[in-house]
Protein backbone atom coordinates (compact mmCIF):
# COMPACT_ATOMS: atom_id res chain seq x y z
CA UNK A 1 0.00 0.00 0.00
CA UNK A 2 1.54 3.33 -0.89
CA UNK A 3 1.93 5.86 2.13
CA UNK A 4 -0.30 8.12 0.62
CA UNK A 5 -3.37 5.82 0.30
CA UNK A 6 -2.50 5.05 4.24
CA UNK A 7 -2.39 8.82 4.92
CA UNK A 8 -5.64 9.14 3.41
CA UNK A 9 -7.32 5.92 5.30
CA UNK A 10 -5.87 7.70 8.48
CA UNK A 11 -7.31 10.89 7.64
CA UNK A 12 -10.89 9.20 6.87
CA UNK A 13 -11.05 7.06 10.35
CA UNK A 14 -10.17 9.90 11.91
CA UNK A 15 -13.08 12.72 10.36
CA UNK A 16 -15.42 9.16 10.82
CA UNK A 17 -14.67 8.84 14.40
CA UNK A 18 -14.93 12.89 15.04
CA UNK A 19 -17.95 13.70 13.66
CA UNK A 20 -20.16 10.46 13.65
CA UNK A 21 -22.92 10.94 16.05
CA UNK A 22 -22.59 7.80 17.51
CA UNK A 23 -24.55 9.05 20.09
CA UNK A 24 -27.74 8.98 18.27
CA UNK A 25 -30.19 5.85 18.08
CA UNK A 26 -30.30 5.39 14.58
CA UNK A 27 -26.48 5.32 14.32
CA UNK A 28 -26.49 3.20 17.19
CA UNK A 29 -29.01 1.06 15.45
CA UNK A 30 -27.30 1.03 12.10
CA UNK A 31 -23.69 -0.14 13.91
CA UNK A 32 -25.81 -2.91 15.27
CA UNK A 33 -27.37 -4.09 12.50
CA UNK A 34 -24.26 -3.57 10.61
CA UNK A 35 -22.17 -6.34 12.63
CA UNK A 36 -25.75 -8.48 12.75
CA UNK A 37 -25.97 -8.80 8.90
CA UNK A 38 -22.46 -9.63 9.07
CA UNK A 39 -23.08 -12.58 11.77
CA UNK A 40 -25.70 -13.92 9.67
CA UNK A 41 -23.63 -13.71 6.46
CA UNK A 42 -21.08 -15.57 8.47
CA UNK A 43 -23.44 -18.25 9.81
CA UNK A 44 -25.69 -18.61 6.53
CA UNK A 45 -23.19 -18.65 3.80
CA UNK A 46 -19.80 -18.62 4.60
CA UNK A 47 -19.35 -22.61 5.02
CA UNK A 48 -21.81 -24.04 2.94
CA UNK A 49 -22.16 -21.47 -0.05
CA UNK A 50 -18.88 -19.56 -0.01
CA UNK A 51 -16.42 -22.25 0.64
CA UNK A 52 -17.89 -24.73 -2.04
CA UNK A 53 -17.32 -21.92 -4.68
CA UNK A 54 -13.86 -21.16 -3.42
CA UNK A 55 -12.74 -24.92 -4.05
CA UNK A 56 -14.88 -24.73 -7.12
CA UNK A 57 -12.84 -21.69 -8.56
CA UNK A 58 -9.47 -23.59 -6.98
CA UNK A 59 -10.31 -26.51 -9.17
CA UNK A 60 -11.20 -24.28 -12.48
CA UNK A 61 -8.05 -22.06 -12.46
CA UNK A 62 -6.32 -26.11 -11.62
CA UNK A 63 -8.06 -28.56 -13.74
CA UNK A 64 -9.85 -26.64 -16.49
CA UNK A 65 -7.22 -26.34 -19.38
CA UNK A 66 -6.95 -22.91 -20.84
CA UNK A 67 -7.93 -24.17 -24.20
CA UNK A 68 -11.07 -25.61 -22.93
CA UNK A 69 -12.09 -22.01 -21.41
CA UNK A 70 -11.15 -20.67 -24.70
CA UNK A 71 -12.89 -22.79 -27.00
CA UNK A 72 -16.20 -22.68 -25.20
CA UNK A 73 -16.23 -19.07 -23.41
CA UNK A 74 -13.13 -16.93 -25.91
CA UNK A 75 -13.96 -14.16 -27.76
CA UNK A 76 -13.68 -16.24 -30.81
CA UNK A 77 -16.23 -19.16 -29.29
CA UNK A 78 -19.17 -19.96 -30.94
CA UNK A 79 -21.66 -17.41 -29.55
CA UNK A 80 -24.60 -19.39 -29.09
CA UNK A 81 -23.43 -22.46 -27.73
CA UNK A 82 -20.88 -20.04 -25.27
CA UNK A 83 -24.18 -17.49 -24.34
CA UNK A 84 -26.16 -20.63 -23.68
CA UNK A 85 -24.40 -21.78 -21.22
CA UNK A 86 -23.33 -19.08 -19.63
CA UNK A 87 -27.21 -17.70 -19.79
CA UNK A 88 -28.50 -20.76 -17.90
CA UNK A 89 -26.48 -21.08 -15.04
CA UNK A 90 -28.46 -20.12 -12.53
CA UNK A 91 -30.53 -23.07 -13.43
CA UNK A 92 -27.49 -25.06 -11.69
CA UNK A 93 -26.34 -22.80 -9.24
CA UNK A 94 -28.65 -21.64 -6.69
CA UNK A 95 -26.24 -18.42 -5.61
CA UNK A 96 -26.29 -15.27 -4.30
CA UNK A 97 -24.52 -12.25 -6.25
CA UNK A 98 -21.43 -13.17 -3.82
CA UNK A 99 -21.03 -16.89 -3.61
CA UNK A 100 -21.10 -16.54 -7.74
CA UNK A 101 -17.77 -14.25 -7.58
CA UNK A 102 -15.52 -16.79 -7.02
CA UNK A 103 -16.66 -18.66 -10.01
CA UNK A 104 -16.53 -15.78 -11.89
CA UNK A 105 -13.18 -15.22 -11.21
CA UNK A 106 -12.00 -18.68 -11.71
CA UNK A 107 -13.35 -18.80 -15.67
CA UNK A 108 -12.59 -14.94 -16.06
CA UNK A 109 -8.69 -15.37 -15.21
CA UNK A 110 -8.71 -18.48 -17.34
CA UNK A 111 -9.24 -16.74 -20.06
CA UNK A 112 -13.08 -16.55 -20.91
CA UNK A 113 -14.35 -13.82 -22.88
CA UNK A 114 -15.70 -10.68 -20.93
CA UNK A 115 -19.00 -11.34 -22.66
CA UNK A 116 -19.95 -14.89 -21.78
CA UNK A 117 -17.86 -14.56 -18.28
CA UNK A 118 -20.22 -11.57 -17.55
CA UNK A 119 -23.55 -13.51 -18.67
CA UNK A 120 -22.71 -16.30 -16.42
CA UNK A 121 -22.11 -12.99 -13.66
CA UNK A 122 -25.64 -12.72 -14.29
CA UNK A 123 -27.54 -15.27 -14.68
CA UNK A 124 -25.91 -17.31 -11.68
CA UNK A 125 -27.49 -15.56 -9.02
CA UNK A 126 -30.49 -14.22 -11.56
CA UNK A 127 -31.58 -16.75 -12.69
CA UNK A 128 -32.16 -19.20 -9.55
CA UNK A 129 -35.25 -21.65 -10.72
CA UNK A 130 -36.62 -21.78 -6.93
CA UNK A 131 -36.29 -17.62 -6.35
CA UNK A 132 -38.72 -17.72 -9.69
CA UNK A 133 -40.74 -20.37 -8.47
CA UNK A 134 -41.40 -18.62 -5.36
CA UNK A 135 -41.53 -15.11 -6.50
CA UNK A 136 -44.78 -16.59 -9.51
CA UNK A 137 -45.90 -18.25 -6.03
CA UNK A 138 -46.03 -14.95 -3.60
CA UNK A 139 -45.65 -12.06 -5.69
CA UNK A 140 -47.80 -13.35 -8.60
CA UNK A 141 -47.47 -15.42 -11.72
CA UNK A 142 -46.80 -12.57 -13.92
CA UNK A 143 -44.30 -10.81 -12.19
CA UNK A 144 -42.56 -14.53 -11.55
CA UNK A 145 -42.37 -14.84 -15.71
CA UNK A 146 -41.39 -11.57 -15.74
CA UNK A 147 -38.39 -12.01 -13.91
CA UNK A 148 -37.22 -15.16 -15.90
CA UNK A 149 -37.88 -13.53 -19.15
CA UNK A 150 -35.98 -10.37 -18.23
CA UNK A 151 -33.24 -12.33 -16.49
CA UNK A 152 -32.06 -14.83 -19.70
CA UNK A 153 -32.40 -11.95 -21.62
CA UNK A 154 -30.25 -9.50 -19.59
CA UNK A 155 -27.65 -11.93 -19.38
CA UNK A 156 -27.28 -12.35 -22.72
CA UNK A 157 -27.38 -8.73 -23.82
CA UNK A 158 -25.32 -7.22 -21.48
CA UNK A 159 -22.53 -10.02 -22.34
CA UNK A 160 -22.73 -9.00 -26.06
CA UNK A 161 -22.42 -5.60 -25.25
CA UNK A 162 -19.55 -6.18 -22.94
CA UNK A 163 -18.36 -8.19 -25.57
CA UNK A 164 -18.42 -5.29 -28.15
CA UNK A 165 -16.87 -2.81 -25.93
CA UNK A 166 -14.34 -4.67 -25.12
CA UNK A 167 -13.94 -6.66 -28.22
CA UNK A 168 -10.20 -5.72 -29.57
CA UNK A 169 -8.80 -6.41 -26.00
CA UNK A 170 -10.60 -9.75 -26.06
CA UNK A 171 -9.32 -10.97 -29.07
CA UNK A 172 -6.09 -10.07 -28.27
CA UNK A 173 -6.31 -12.04 -25.63
CA UNK A 174 -7.44 -14.88 -27.24
CA UNK A 175 -4.66 -14.38 -29.71
CA UNK A 176 -2.21 -14.39 -26.99
CA UNK A 177 -4.22 -17.38 -25.59
CA UNK A 178 -3.20 -19.85 -28.40
CA UNK A 179 0.16 -20.40 -27.15
CA UNK A 180 -1.65 -22.73 -24.32
CA UNK A 181 -2.75 -24.77 -26.86
CA UNK A 182 0.65 -26.82 -28.09
CA UNK A 183 1.05 -27.25 -24.21
CA UNK A 184 -2.32 -29.12 -23.27
CA UNK A 185 -2.01 -32.44 -21.95
CA UNK A 186 -4.91 -34.15 -20.24
CA UNK A 187 -3.96 -36.45 -17.12
CA UNK A 188 -7.73 -37.57 -16.87
CA UNK A 189 -10.46 -38.57 -19.58
CA UNK A 190 -12.88 -35.50 -20.29
CA UNK A 191 -15.60 -37.80 -18.72
CA UNK A 192 -13.81 -37.97 -15.18
CA UNK A 193 -13.51 -33.88 -15.18
CA UNK A 194 -17.17 -33.20 -15.67
CA UNK A 195 -18.45 -35.97 -12.97
CA UNK A 196 -15.70 -34.17 -10.41
CA UNK A 197 -16.92 -30.83 -11.38
CA UNK A 198 -20.42 -32.01 -10.73
CA UNK A 199 -19.73 -33.63 -7.88
CA UNK A 200 -18.18 -29.97 -6.23
CA UNK A 201 -21.32 -28.37 -7.77
CA UNK A 202 -23.71 -30.77 -6.54
CA UNK A 203 -21.94 -30.36 -2.69
CA UNK A 204 -22.40 -26.83 -3.26
CA UNK A 205 -26.02 -26.88 -4.32
CA UNK A 206 -27.39 -29.29 -1.77
CA UNK A 207 -25.13 -27.99 1.39
CA UNK A 208 -26.56 -24.52 0.90
CA UNK A 209 -30.33 -25.62 0.33
CA UNK A 210 -32.80 -23.45 1.94
CA UNK A 211 -35.70 -24.27 3.79
CA UNK A 212 -38.88 -23.99 1.89
CA UNK A 213 -41.45 -21.49 3.23
CA UNK A 214 -44.22 -24.03 2.62
CA UNK A 215 -43.29 -27.58 4.02
CA UNK A 216 -44.84 -29.48 1.49
CA UNK A 217 -43.73 -30.57 -1.71
CA UNK A 218 -40.64 -31.43 -3.79
CA UNK A 219 -38.38 -29.00 -2.42
CA UNK A 220 -39.41 -29.49 1.23
CA UNK A 221 -38.66 -33.13 0.20
CA UNK A 222 -35.38 -32.30 -0.99
CA UNK A 223 -34.35 -30.12 2.27
CA UNK A 224 -35.63 -32.86 4.33
CA UNK A 225 -32.87 -35.08 2.76
CA UNK A 226 -30.12 -32.73 1.76
CA UNK A 227 -27.34 -33.58 4.16
CA UNK A 228 -27.65 -37.34 3.36
CA UNK A 229 -27.46 -36.06 -0.32
CA UNK A 230 -24.46 -33.40 0.71
CA UNK A 231 -23.06 -36.37 3.03
CA UNK A 232 -23.13 -38.86 0.09
CA UNK A 233 -21.34 -36.35 -2.41
CA UNK A 234 -18.57 -35.99 -0.15
CA UNK A 235 -17.78 -39.21 0.11
CA UNK A 236 -17.57 -39.79 -3.18
CA UNK A 237 -15.33 -36.72 -3.97
CA UNK A 238 -13.08 -38.25 -1.55
CA UNK A 239 -13.21 -41.32 -3.67
CA UNK A 240 -12.75 -39.29 -6.47
CA UNK A 241 -9.75 -37.36 -5.29
CA UNK A 242 -7.95 -40.46 -3.62
CA UNK A 243 -8.19 -42.19 -6.99
CA UNK A 244 -8.25 -40.01 -9.84
CA UNK A 245 -5.68 -37.16 -8.54
CA UNK A 246 -2.22 -37.07 -8.02
CA UNK A 247 -1.11 -35.00 -4.30
CA UNK A 248 0.86 -32.72 -6.34
CA UNK A 249 -2.46 -31.80 -8.21
CA UNK A 250 -4.29 -31.68 -4.86
CA UNK A 251 -1.99 -29.84 -3.29
CA UNK A 252 -2.26 -26.78 -6.20
CA UNK A 253 -5.89 -26.99 -6.23
CA UNK A 254 -5.67 -26.08 -2.03
CA UNK A 255 -3.40 -23.59 -3.09
CA UNK A 256 -5.56 -22.16 -5.70
CA UNK A 257 -8.38 -21.83 -3.21
CA UNK A 258 -6.65 -20.35 -1.00
CA UNK A 259 -5.58 -17.58 -3.34
CA UNK A 260 -8.71 -17.28 -4.51
CA UNK A 261 -10.03 -17.09 -0.66
CA UNK A 262 -7.63 -14.39 0.36
CA UNK A 263 -8.27 -12.10 -2.14
CA UNK A 264 -12.37 -12.07 -2.27
CA UNK A 265 -13.45 -13.00 1.61
CA UNK A 266 -11.96 -9.59 3.00
CA UNK A 267 -13.70 -7.53 0.54
CA UNK A 268 -16.86 -9.43 1.13
CA UNK A 269 -16.72 -8.61 5.08
CA UNK A 270 -16.20 -4.79 4.68
CA UNK A 271 -19.22 -4.96 1.92
CA UNK A 272 -21.72 -6.63 3.90
CA UNK A 273 -20.76 -4.18 6.96
CA UNK A 274 -21.63 -1.18 4.70
CA UNK A 275 -24.31 -2.64 2.97
CA UNK A 276 -25.77 -3.57 6.74
CA UNK A 277 -24.90 0.03 7.97
CA UNK A 278 -26.81 1.96 5.09
CA UNK A 279 -29.55 -0.38 4.75
CA UNK A 280 -30.04 -2.48 7.54
CA UNK A 281 -30.62 -6.42 7.44
CA UNK A 282 -33.80 -7.42 5.29
CA UNK A 283 -36.97 -6.93 6.93
CA UNK A 284 -35.67 -4.25 9.54
CA UNK A 285 -35.74 -0.91 9.95
CA UNK A 286 -32.64 -0.18 12.11
CA UNK A 287 -29.82 1.14 8.98
CA UNK A 288 -28.57 4.80 8.42
CA UNK A 289 -31.56 5.29 5.35
CA UNK A 290 -35.03 4.58 6.62
CA UNK A 291 -37.09 2.38 4.66
CA UNK A 292 -40.04 4.67 4.48
CA UNK A 293 -37.70 6.84 2.80
CA UNK A 294 -37.33 3.78 0.56
CA UNK A 295 -40.91 3.47 0.31
CA UNK A 296 -41.62 6.63 -0.49
CA UNK A 297 -39.30 6.68 -3.14
CA UNK A 298 -40.88 3.89 -5.32
CA UNK A 299 -44.38 4.24 -5.74
CA UNK A 300 -45.68 4.25 -8.48
CA UNK A 301 -44.21 3.80 -12.25
CA UNK A 302 -42.15 7.04 -13.29
CA UNK A 303 -38.75 6.98 -14.25
CA UNK A 304 -36.88 8.25 -10.70
CA UNK A 305 -38.78 5.36 -8.84
CA UNK A 306 -37.35 2.86 -11.34
CA UNK A 307 -34.19 4.25 -11.53
CA UNK A 308 -34.25 4.55 -7.25
CA UNK A 309 -35.27 0.47 -6.91
CA UNK A 310 -32.43 -0.73 -9.60
CA UNK A 311 -29.74 1.37 -7.75
CA UNK A 312 -31.06 0.52 -4.34
CA UNK A 313 -31.46 -3.16 -5.08
CA UNK A 314 -27.73 -2.70 -6.57
CA UNK A 315 -26.60 -1.70 -3.58
CA UNK A 316 -28.01 -3.96 -1.06
CA UNK A 317 -27.05 -7.37 -0.29
CA UNK A 318 -29.98 -10.31 -0.93
CA UNK A 319 -28.81 -13.38 0.24
CA UNK A 320 -30.77 -15.78 -1.81
CA UNK A 321 -34.85 -15.75 -1.77
CA UNK A 322 -34.38 -13.10 1.03
CA UNK A 323 -35.44 -10.25 -1.95
CA UNK A 324 -39.20 -12.05 -1.58
CA UNK A 325 -40.39 -11.24 1.43
CA UNK A 326 -38.79 -8.06 1.31
CA UNK A 327 -40.33 -7.23 -1.72
CA UNK A 328 -43.60 -8.79 -0.59
CA UNK A 329 -43.90 -6.25 2.12
CA UNK A 330 -42.65 -3.29 0.28
CA UNK A 331 -45.67 -3.97 -2.27
CA UNK A 332 -47.90 -3.80 0.30
CA UNK A 333 -46.74 -0.83 1.66
CA UNK A 334 -47.39 0.74 -1.70
CA UNK A 335 -44.33 -0.19 -3.96
CA UNK A 336 -45.22 0.46 -8.01
CA UNK A 337 -45.18 -3.31 -9.89
CA UNK A 338 -42.50 -1.89 -12.09
CA UNK A 339 -39.95 -0.61 -9.30
CA UNK A 340 -40.54 -3.80 -7.45
CA UNK A 341 -39.48 -5.83 -10.99
CA UNK A 342 -36.68 -3.44 -11.49
CA UNK A 343 -35.41 -3.95 -7.73
CA UNK A 344 -35.80 -8.50 -8.76
CA UNK A 345 -33.51 -7.80 -11.68
CA UNK A 346 -30.84 -5.74 -10.39
CA UNK A 347 -30.98 -6.98 -6.45
CA UNK A 348 -29.99 -10.57 -6.53
CA UNK A 349 -27.27 -9.91 -9.30
CA UNK A 350 -25.42 -6.51 -7.45
CA UNK A 351 -24.30 -5.85 -4.00
CA UNK A 352 -22.09 -3.28 -3.04
CA UNK A 353 -19.55 -6.29 -1.21
CA UNK A 354 -19.73 -8.31 -4.83
CA UNK A 355 -18.69 -4.22 -6.90
CA UNK A 356 -15.62 -4.69 -4.48
CA UNK A 357 -14.61 -7.92 -5.54
CA UNK A 358 -15.56 -7.31 -9.44
CA UNK A 359 -13.45 -4.15 -8.80
CA UNK A 360 -10.67 -6.50 -8.20
CA UNK A 361 -10.97 -8.67 -10.47
CA UNK A 362 -12.17 -7.17 -13.41
CA UNK A 363 -10.80 -3.71 -12.79
CA UNK A 364 -12.68 -0.57 -12.02
CA UNK A 365 -13.72 0.25 -15.55
CA UNK A 366 -15.52 -2.65 -16.40
CA UNK A 367 -16.95 -3.01 -13.53
CA UNK A 368 -18.77 0.41 -13.71
CA UNK A 369 -20.16 -0.65 -17.28
CA UNK A 370 -21.24 -3.74 -15.97
CA UNK A 371 -23.00 -2.23 -13.11
CA UNK A 372 -24.43 0.65 -15.39
CA UNK A 373 -25.88 -1.64 -17.52
CA UNK A 374 -27.49 -3.64 -14.81
CA UNK A 375 -29.04 -0.62 -13.74
CA UNK A 376 -29.74 0.73 -16.80
CA UNK A 377 -31.55 -2.28 -18.12
CA UNK A 378 -33.37 -3.07 -14.91
CA UNK A 379 -35.03 0.34 -14.66
CA UNK A 380 -36.16 0.42 -18.83
CA UNK A 381 -37.84 -3.26 -17.90
CA UNK A 382 -39.08 -2.02 -14.67
CA UNK A 383 -40.84 0.60 -16.33
CA UNK A 384 -42.68 -1.09 -19.35
CA UNK A 385 -43.41 -3.55 -17.05
CA UNK A 386 -45.14 -0.99 -14.97
CA UNK A 387 -47.08 0.27 -17.78
CA UNK A 388 -48.12 -3.04 -18.99
CA UNK A 389 -49.19 -4.18 -15.90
Amino acid sequence: MKERTKLILIILIFLLAYFLPFSNLRMQGAMFESFTMLQEYARKHVLLCLVPAFFIAGAISVFVSQASVLKYFGAKANKILSYSIASVSGTILAVCSCTVLPLFAGIYKRGAGIGPATAFLYSGPAINVLAIILTARVLGMEIGIARAVGAVSFSIIIGLIMAFIYRKEELQKTEDGKMFELEIEEKRPLAKNAVYFLTLVLILIFASWGKPAQPVGFWNFIYTIHWYLTAVLLITLGFILKNWFEKEELKTWVDSTWTYAKRIFPLLLVGVLAAGFLMGRPGFDNGVIPNRYVIMLVGGNSLWANLFASVSGALMYFATLTEIPILQGLMGSGMGKGPALALLLAGPALSLPSMLVLRSVMGTKKMLIYVSLVIIMSTITGMIYGKLF
